[in-house]
């Protein structure tokens, strides 16, 4: 099966338990993590991401609910994400003209 590359908007950097910190860009990749590389194989967060990365794979969810999911389960695993970003979305500047300078 081809996997399509997915990539989140806005990367995310892990602090790994043992303190090296790794960065993943796409669905595929933290989903890869999460069910090879994982150090905690149960709990309700990590199954979550799994299902969520999923079904973003399948295209039955937006990648970046999969990207909150995988944040959440690397949370609860007690690996901090770093430099995480906020997804954000620009404003129509309303009212406002540009100067010709």
């Amino acid at each position: 099966m081809n996997i399509p590359d997915m990539p989140f908007r806005v990367p995310v950097t892990i602090r790994l338990q043992s303190g090296l910190e790794r960065t993943f860009r796409t669905v595929y990749d933290a989903l890869d993590f999460l069910e090879n590389e994982w150090p905690l194989k149960r709990g309700e967060r990590y199954d979550r991401a799994v299902r969520r990365s999923r079904a973003a794979l399948n295209r039955m969810l937006p990648t970046e609910v999969a990207r909150e999911a995988f944040i959440s389960a690397c949370l609860e695993a007690g690996m901090p994400a770093v430099m995480v970003g906020a997804i954000g979305f620009s404003q129509p500047a309303v009212g406002r003209m540009a100067s010709t300078a």
